[in-house]
C-alpha cells in the first residue's frame, strides 16, 4: 500500500463533473481515459504516467456519485489519489474500485505540481521527497484497506467463500 511518483496538484471543489465531462461518460474508457481533468490541466491526459499521484484540495470528487468518475481517474494508471477532503461517496468509490485514496489535511499546502511524493495508505503517511515534508493522517478503516487489497469490493466478495450461495 505504498507508492511513489510525481504530483499532479488539483483545487478544492472539483466535482466529478469536471473528472470527467457528461459528455463522455458513454464512451469507451479508452477515449474517456482521454479527457480526465482536462480543462483544469490540459496536459494531465496527455502527459499522466503510470504510478504519478493526484492531490488535491477540499471535498475533491463532489457533486454527482458517479462511479466512472473513479474508473477514469483509475485508468490513467495513476498509483493513488490524495486530498485534503474527499466527497464521501467519492471516497467510498476509491476503495470499491481498487483505487487507493488518502485523505491528508492540508496536503496541497505541501507540494508543487511535478514533486515526487511517496504515500502509504495503510499508516496514513504522506511525504514530500522533494521538499522533505511529511504529516500523517488517520489510515482508511481496516475493511476499507481489505477491499484495496483484494482489489476492489467485486473481488473483496468474490474471495468470500459461500458469500453467493
Amino acid at each position: 500500500m505504498k507508492f511513489t511518483g510525481r504530483c499532479w496538484k488539483f483545487g478544492d471543489n472539483i466535482p466529478t463533473d469536471r473528472l470527467v465531462k457528461s459528455k463522455y461518460v458513454l464512451e469507451p474508457m479508452e477515449e474517456i481515459v482521454k479527457h480526465v481533468l482536462e480543462d483544469l490541466n490540459p496536459e494531465f491526459p496527455r502527459s499522466v504516467q503510470p504510478g504519478d499521484i493526484v492531490i488535491a484540495g477540499r471535498h475533491f470528487g463532489q457533486s454527482s456519485g458517479r462511479a466512472i468518475a473513479t474508473k477514469a481517474l483509475q485508468a490513467t494508471g495513476i498509483g493513488c489519489v490524495v486530498a485534503d477532503t474527499f466527497a464521501r461517496t467519492f471516497y467510498r468509490n476509491c476503495f470499491e474500485i481498487g483505487l487507493p485514496a488518502l485523505a491528508v489535511d492540508g496536503v496541497t499546502g505541501l507540494v508543487s505540481d511535478g514533486d515526487e511524493v511517496s504515500v502509504d495508505i495503510s499508516s496514513g503517511e504522506f511525504r514530500n521527497l522533494t521538499t522533505g515534508a511529511v504529516r500523517t493522517s488517520p489510515a482508511a478503516p481496516d475493511f476499507l484497506l481489505q477491499m484495496l487489497e483484494a482489489g476492489g469490493l467485486i473481488k473483496l466478495a468474490a474471495a468470500q467463500p459461500g458469500l453467493f450461495e
